[in-house]
């Protein structure tokens, strides 16, 4: 079964629950974000917890 599929026993607050947050996953989909413009290379350290910048760890 995909996430597109829902099965018939399911309560109707739990479908339109799964409708919602399929709604949602298309919205998130749908953001576009503005280049970071003189930003660190590499992975965004806010998602990945690396503060080192030229060998100093920086915590703020």
């Amino acid at each position: 079964m995909t996430h597109t599929e829902t099965p018939a026993d399911l309560p109707e607050a739990a479908k339109r629950a799964l409708a919602e947050a399929e709604e949602r996953r298309k919205a998130a989909k749908e953001l576009e974000l503005a280049p970071e413009l003189g930003g660190r290379d590499g992975p965004e350290p806010v998602r990945y917890g690396d503060w080192e910048r030229k060998g100093i760890a920086v915590d703020f």
